[in-house]
Order: C-alpha cells, then structure tokens, then sequence
C-alpha cells in the first residue's frame, strides 16, 4: 500500500521545489572538514555553532590529539603528555560526526573524497586543514630512520617524539652539549624552536647545570629575537649559544649514528643530544590533490580562504601560504571561522563576509616569564593579498619587568585554555 501524504507535506515539498536552489542547498549542504586539528577541530565547532543547518563530518586519523603548542613544556618537564592532549566528545556533541580514519584523496571535480579505509565521502563545500609534512631528504641525511635517533618533535602525532627528546634529555650525562638545527623560513611556529630552546635550557638549569645548547640556525634573526635573548641572558647566562646563519649555521647534513651536526661550510659538530627540525611543506594530501605550487604550500584566496588552483576546497591551518601571517594556532582558528563563514554564505548565494584575522603568540621562557607577539591583518582592498593592519602588531615590552613577565605566563596558560575549549568544546 502506498503510504498517503498529508496536504501540509505535499505542500511544503512543493515549496522547497519552487524554492531558490541556494536555499534548497542550504537546507541539505554537506560541510567536510579533513583534520582535526587548530584549523580542522576549530572549523568544524563553529560550523555548528554559527551554521546548525549545514550536515558537518570531520575526518581525523587519531582519537586523540595532541597539540604543538606547549608541546616544548612537556621537553622541558613543566607539563604532562595528558595536559596537551584532547578528544573529539565535545565536537561529537556539538552534533560534528568524527570519522577516525585516513583521507587518502580528493576528487575535487566530483566533489569526493576517499578515506584509507574504503568509505567514501561526498561534500558541498570543503575544508581541508591538514596540517604540515616533513621533507625528509631535504636535509642530507635525515630520514623517518634519522628521526628516531635525532627526534624532531616538530609533528606531535601520538607525542612519541615529543617524549623521546624527553628522554633523552633526562638520559643525557650532566655536561652533555644538545644541539639544534633550525630551518629556513617558512615553518610551523615560527617562534617555537626558541622557545624550545627557552625550555630545555630550564630543564638543564636545574639538573644538568654543566650542560649547553648549541642552536644552529638557518637565518640570522627570528620572531621576538630582543625578547628571548633578554631571556636567555637573564635566567640561563652561559647555557645558550645561538649560531646564526651568518656565523655558519644553516646546518646541511646530519649523520645520525654518531649524532653529528654538518653546517654548511663543513663544520661538524658532535653532541649528546640532537633535536633537527627539518624543513617542511603542505602535508602530502594537499601535494597530491594538485592544490600547492612549486613551494609547496598552497595558494589561497584572501578572503575565502579557497585553493586557487580548486574552488570549493577551503584551506586553512599551516598548509597555506598565508602571505604576513605567521603559521600559528591562533591564525589556524581564526581564518578557519572566515572559511566556513564564506563556505556558508557560498551555499547561500551570498557574497562572503569580510575578513579580519586576529594573532596573539605567546612564548614561554622561564617559570613566570611569558613574552608575546600580536598582530591583526586582513584582505586588501582589491582582495588579492593578505596585509597587516597599519599600527596593529606589537610585542611585549622589554626591560627588567618581572611582573609583566609573570602576567604574561598566566595570560599564556589562559590562551592555551580558551582556544582549545574553543576547538573541541
């Protein structure tokens, strides 16, 4: 027997049918994000929140993430693995479905995208935040092999590589030399090996006061410069020595078997522990869809954040070339929220909202002792490029200021707390 239709049902079908087909596609629109993390988990909780009418999926490898930033707390023994790690409950509640598994590829003229695990996924609208790869090779000598001798602890992951430098500095004889290469820009954080090096110092400070950081870097300044190295000299006078690229510190090859560093004009050097962060790109998702150029970061629109080489694919978070803006989680969050913005007013036949994108890194250099960088930047005025604001950046103040110092830890911690309540609820 075939079921009978009320006259208010057939009526309203009729209506949806006569409708606009943005409003019909509004009413059934398929948000994917890939990647779960500052960018991804941010994208896919605002979609919900802002836009409850848009079907949102979220396609994430682990259950758990754990984060890069304060990831170097947990290297210098300040933080847990626990403290940085987060699951996907509160975006689950939110009403996000999460898929644990793998996307394996991108259909972008179907609109498809095909996970490892067999399923595939069709979209309205796309946002892909993949985050970064690792170019191993790029550095003669450093390799996935390399890597668990001289861990990077730059790609959280599960946190094996965050805890293996761990390890290896509790391991390390007092008066041990730990040394660090440093890429070229651009990378993720471009603060964080500073920090980095901030956090280790205070680890040896306190248990292996004999011991020192040899950083070797691949150029001759870097984000908050004046501000670390007020630090450096205030807490850890003669712990720290910064090589910069000028005084032959692009490090060029690694032998990882006997832990030596190899700059540039053949200098090595050997030591108890070596942290390398190679260079890097879009992860390899992005590469294999076609969606980077030669750089291997992708190009994007301004405004909507959408591939240039593939309309309809919004990429966020670090796999982006974002023109002035830092790789940041703050910057991952932020134009994350214009994405999906724009991807909602798309499916909407509207014009996306303007845009104005928000950055605060804040950096730990010693118990109390916080330091930040802010800056706000948006489109210009022809939508072609990204710019920042004039008069709008800033970083702390410096001078012998322990009070702004200790104000800036607790503003550091309350960030942390707030943007990942923000990302997963």
């Amino acid at each position: 027997m075939t079921p009978r239709l009320s006259r208010r049902a057939v009526l309203a079908g009729a209506a949806l049918l006569a409708a606009p087909s943005a409003v019909r596609a509004q009413s059934q629109a398929r948000l994917l994000v890939i990647g779960g993390g500052f960018g991804g988990a941010s994208a896919a909780g605002f979609a919900r929140r802002r836009f409850p009418w848009l079907d949102v999926t979220l396609v994430e490898p682990k259950a758990r993430f754990v984060t890069c930033p304060y990831g170097n707390l947990v290297i210098g023994g300040t933080k847990t693995l626990d403290a940085i790690t987060h699951g996907y409950d509160g975006l689950r509640a939110r009403g996000v479905r999460v898929v644990h598994d793998w996307a394996a590829g991108i259909d972008a003229a179907a609109r498809r995208v095909r996970l490892q695990g067999g399923e595939t996924l069709g979209y309205d609208r796309l946002i892909l935040s993949p985050g970064i790869a690792l170019r191993w090779g790029a550095l003669e000598g450093y390799d996935e092999a390399a890597a668990e001798v001289m861990p990077h602890a730059w790609v959280p992951g599960d946190g094996a590589q965050t805890l293996l430098l761990r390890r290896q500095l509790e391991a390390m004889p007092d008066g041990g030399v730990v040394g660090m290469a440093i890429p070229a820009n651009p990378f993720r954080c471009p603060p964080g090996p500073y920090e980095r090096i901030s956090m280790i110092a205070g680890y040896l400070k306190r248990h292996k006061p004999r011991s020192k950081i040899l950083a070797f870097d691949a150029k001759d300044a870097f984000s908050k410069q004046g501000l670390f190295q007020d630090g450096w000299n205030a807490l850890y006078p003669g712990l720290i020595e910064w090589v910069p690229a000028n005084r032959d510190g692009r490090i060029t090859r690694v032998d990882a078997r006997d832990r030596v560093l190899e700059s540039e004009f053949g200098e090595k050097h050997r030591v108890a522990v070596a942290n390398v962060i190679p260079p890097q790109s879009a992860a390899r998702i992005a590469i294999d869809a076609g969606l980077a150029d030669a750089s291997g970061w992708v190009p994007v629109n301004p405004v909507t954040f959408e591939s240039r080489a593939a309309p309809g694919i919004h990429v966020v978070g670090d796999a982006n070339i974002p023109g002035p803006m830092p790789k940041s989680g703050y910057i991952a969050n932020s134009t994350a929220k214009q994405a999906v913005a724009s991807a909602a007013a798309s499916l909407r036949g509207e014009a996306p909202p303007s845009a104005l994108y928000y950055n605060t890194c804040y950096s730990h250099v010693g118990d109390d002792y916080g330091i930040s960088i802010v800056g706000i930047f948006r489109p210009n005025a022809e939508g072609t490029a990204i710019v920042e604001v004039p008069g709008s950046g800033g970083v702390s103040p410096r001078g012998n200021l322990p009070e702004q110092r200790r104000l800036e830890a607790t503003y550091a911690d309350a960030w942390y707390d707030s943007i990942t309540r923000d990302m997963f609820g």
